[in-house]
């Protein structure tokens, strides 16, 4: 088959299946992106780059201006592929993420291929992310008409995808039938054998303090430091953590930024923010912000991890957590979807309510006093991990099957 990818940050999601199709020569291959790249082939994947021809219009309503951003997306995808069909290609198949609008306007190039799109997140005013934390409700109560505009994308999509892959029950139970029935639940995989425990471990901070499982440490990871994975939560519950247990030390990994929600006011961080509320009572000698973490040193890190905290509102599910749950860590997780598909509470990790500052202090403090606890939960943890979300022996051959479906 001729197989064309779709992501603005290729490979994103599709780091293992992309290159697993490729290593068939049977298939060809292409990805087109937004990224910058300077090779024209990754593991076999042949890049094609595009750029959007212009920006978003100055003072457009605030309602439309994502609309219009993911139009000017798809254009820029639908004009580089109307210049891959003139050089002869032409894909059965399209495997997208339709999340910033690139393939909106890719069956008007090639009708007759099969668009399978990846279905992340569908948004609602109630019962999920939007409207969870008090602390920061939109005081505006034309949120929920932006938050209908904002599905027009997804709305588009449906009309054209010939179907859909999602990573979790709940993520793919948010979008509304009839398109639901169409997508399939399918992780996008970890490896565990790669990322397993390892008893051995060692990291070094600032080139002076080695660290090995003979240490307690906290570790709290997020892509970007905010509420949205439960920062100020776990912010708020280090002064009684590190006075209860004064050996411990806390890692944590996350950048500056914002990846999901609202930024803070006055151009400030969120990591900032909350660090200033709690810093007066905590010793900072022992946290430490890691920043962005190469890859590499990731995985030892969560290695070294005597108990790892995970926290999210209502919405998708970050790798991290089932990364933590392969190399074993014993896991003390939100109460919140969609994490209660893989966090079963005191047999694959502790589940406390997301806004129970207390409560998370109380688990976190019980399970570093009990070994036993935790090396029960990190066993539970990695066995389920494997059983369920397993690169080789789960997710690829059920991702693979899914394309061989979508190509009939």
């Amino acid at each position: 088959m001729n197989i064309l990818f779709i992501h603005q940050n290729f490979p994103g999601q599709f780091k293992f299946l992309a290159p697993t199709l490729a290593s068939n020569p049977a298939h060809t291959v292409i990805a087109m992106t937004m990224q910058k790249v300077s090779d024209t082939e990754w593991q076999g994947v042949k890049l094609v780059p595009y750029a959007a021809s212009r920006g978003t219009t100055p003072n457009v309503h605030p309602w439309v201006g994502d609309f219009e951003t993911k139009t000017i997306r798809g254009e820029a995808c639908f004009r580089a592929a109307l210049q891959l069909r003139e050089q002869g290609f032409t894909p059965e198949v399209i495997i997208a993420h339709p999340g910033w609008g690139e393939s909106l306007f890719l069956k008007d190039v090639w009708p007759k291929a099969k668009l399978g799109i990846y279905s992340e997140f569908y948004y609602h005013s109630e019962g999920a992310d939007v409207g969870f934390d008090p602390e920061f409700r939109a005081s505006d109560p034309g949120v929920v008409c932006r938050l209908r505009l904002k599905n027009l994308n997804n709305l588009l999509h449906f009309e054209i995808a010939d179907a859909g892959i999602s990573p979790t029950h709940w993520q793919a139970s948010t979008f509304p039938e009839p398109f639901r029935s169409k997508i399939t639940v399918v992780h996008d995989g970890i490896d565990s054998a790669a990322i397993a425990p390892n008893p051995d471990v060692s990291l070094t901070l600032g080139g002076n303090l080695t660290l090995t499982r003979q240490d307690e440490i906290i570790t709290f990871v997020n892509r970007n430091l905010e509420p949205y994975r439960g920062y100020h939560i776990f912010m708020r519950a280090l002064p009684s953590i590190l006075a209860a247990r004064p050996n411990a030390r806390v890692l944590i990994v996350g950048a500056d930024d914002v990846s999901y929600g609202a930024r803070p006011p006055e151009g400030r961080r969120w990591k900032d923010v909350f660090l200033e509320e709690v810093k007066d009572r905590l010793d900072m000698s022992r946290v430490h912000f890691l920043g962005t973490v190469p890859y590499a040193h990731f995985v030892p890190l969560l290695q070294l991890s005597t108990v790892h905290v995970y926290l999210t509102y209502p919405f998708v599910l970050s790798w991290s957590l089932l990364e933590a749950m392969s190399v074993g860590c014993a896991i003390v997780a939100s109460n919140t979807q969609p994490l209660r598909e893989a966090i079963r509470h005191d047999d694959t990790g502790r589940l406390v309510d997301f806004f129970d500052v207390n409560g998370l202090t109380d688990q976190v403090c019980v399970l570093l006093e009990d070994p036993p606890a935790r090396a029960r939960l990190g066993a539970n943890a990695r066995s389920f991990a494997r059983a369920n979300y397993d690169l080789k022996a789960v997710c690829l051959p059920r991702q693979l099957a899914w394309v061989e479906k979508l190509a009939g």
